[in-house]
């Protein structure tokens, strides 16, 4: 007997952190504009998806103590876009991404439940810890934390939050006009906290919010990123969006959740994904080529390099050979802030492959930098692309995708109106929201629903 086909969730990630923005296409826009963060999260709501995604960078990345060309300068605060797409959408559920390291649990429940509120419950936190002394120059405390309090400290962040959260039950509030009660209990919102990084008590001012605590979503690929995961997250993204890497992924992360006492539907797995549409899988192929060519100018290029060689390298021709020198190993990275720093772990032996599979295929610096960057996982005709989504999601790759276009805000449009159709018309995709919160869309349980059960027994 076949098992029943798997829905897919489906999502957008609003580029601004990245390497995938083509800001010199003449149809990109602004990327602190409100019209542009409107018009994207109102095709997102058209087709049907699950949330908006913002990423965040506390601060630019530098190269060479300079601004690198494709971080988009003038991202507006997570909170403040949020809130405002909350007013002109109904269904889509809001995402941000909030860092643990350098915030406070307090302002952080606030913001996050106050979000709920305003917008009927539909919002999300990304959990994520910052890994660089870079990075903590921008907040008082300054440095860094090494990786295993990082997550100590996001792991108290989380339980802390969740117990201001929890401080009120839902049924507090009376308004009683008749006897001019207001509440039923005065300490309503009371918590005490003394752990290891917070010592803090008082009164939580923002009521139970509609989801009760904000959808958790969680981005750590290593073992202590995936135990979080599988112990806090109500989703986890993935960077696996190829079949083999993301059955494994799958595998592995969905194998932890029993250890911590639940059911495999109680984690969702999405990758980020990139796409290119044609009329044929010929022509997507075409303008797969022109996008990473646009993504990986020639100064991108040498700048993607020095992240290995750890050398200013601007004197070298993006079109052609690879350096004959070695990669610096010094500590001093000339690339700032750059996730791809902790990547490459060997630098050397990164050379020295790169340097034969160049030679072996005539590559010079800019082709090689295209050819193993990253790619777009879905190219081909609306129908082709439409197949692999669900052939992947159906296989255990995922339960949905992510995606990020390289243009905004009218990326999503060509997908929204040329894939969802067919994705629907093969039942594996909603045709309307069936709720009105994110958790409603996810298929995830209310936290009250436990409580309850706890309460009941």
């Amino acid at each position: 007997m076949s098992k029943p086909l798997k829905q897919i969730h489906l999502a957008a990630h609003f580029p601004g952190v990245n390497n995938t923005t083509v800001w010199s296409d003449p149809e990109a826009g602004s990327h602190i504009e409100f019209s542009s963060f409107a018009h994207f999260a109102r095709t997102s709501e058209r087709a049907k998806f699950d949330f908006l995604f913002l990423a965040e960078g506390l601060r630019l990345r530098e190269q060479g103590g300079e601004i690198y060309d494709l971080d988009v300068v003038g991202r507006p605060d997570t909170f403040t876009v949020l809130a405002a797409l909350a007013a002109v959408t109904e269904h889509l559920g809001l995402t941000g991404t909030i860092n643990s390291t350098f915030n406070e649990p307090y302002e952080v429940a606030r913001q996050f439940a106050s979000l709920d509120h305003l917008s009927g419950g539909r919002a999300a936190w990304n959990v994520v810890t910052s890994w660089d002394a870079f990075t903590g120059e921008n907040f008082r405390r300054g440095g860094f934390l090494p990786q295993q309090e990082r997550y100590s400290r996001a792991r108290e962040f989380l339980a802390t939050t969740n117990e201001l959260f929890d401080s009120w039950h839902g049924d507090e509030i009376l308004a009683d006009r008749r006897t001019g009660t207001f509440l039923s209990d005065a300490k309503a919102g009371a918590f005490v906290h003394k752990g290891q990084h917070f010592d803090i008590e008082g009164q939580f001012n923002v009521p139970r919010s509609p989801q009760g605590r904000p959808v958790i979503f969680q981005a750590g690929d290593s073992e202590e990123g995936r135990d979080f995961a599988a112990s806090s997250a109500d989703a986890i993204f993935s960077r696996y969006a190829t079949l083999k890497e993301g059955q494994a992924f799958y595998t592995d992360v969905k194998g932890r959740l029993a250890r911590y006492g639940r059911r495999p539907d109680q984690l969702l797995i999405l990758p980020a994904a990139t796409f290119v549409l044609g009329d044929t899988d010929a022509e997507a192929e075409e303008l797969a080529r022109e996008v990473r060519r646009s993504q990986v100018s020639g100064a991108t290029a040498i700048k993607h390099l020095e992240f290995v060689w750890n050398r200013d390298l601007s004197g070298y021709d993006p079109d052609g050979p690879l350096p004959d020198i070695d990669p610096d190993p010094g500590e001093h990275t000339v690339a700032r802030g750059r996730a791809q720093v902790r990547m490459y772990r060997d630098p050397s032996a990164i050379a020295r492959e790169w340097r034969e599979r160049a030679a072996a295929n005539k590559w010079s610096i800019r082709d090689l930098v295209i050819e193993t960057g990253n790619r777009q996982a879905f190219v081909g005709s609306p129908a082709t692309v439409a197949t692999t989504i669900n052939d992947f999601v159906q296989a255990d790759v995922s339960d949905g995708f992510i995606l990020a276009p390289h243009i905004t805000p009218g990326g999503l449009d060509a997908f929204t109106d040329r894939v969802v159709p067919l994705l629907q018309e093969r039942g594996v995709y909603r045709t309307e929201y069936e709720g009105t919160t994110l958790r409603d869309h996810l298929g995830l349980d209310h936290p009250d629903d436990a409580r309850n059960e706890r309460e009941a027994s």
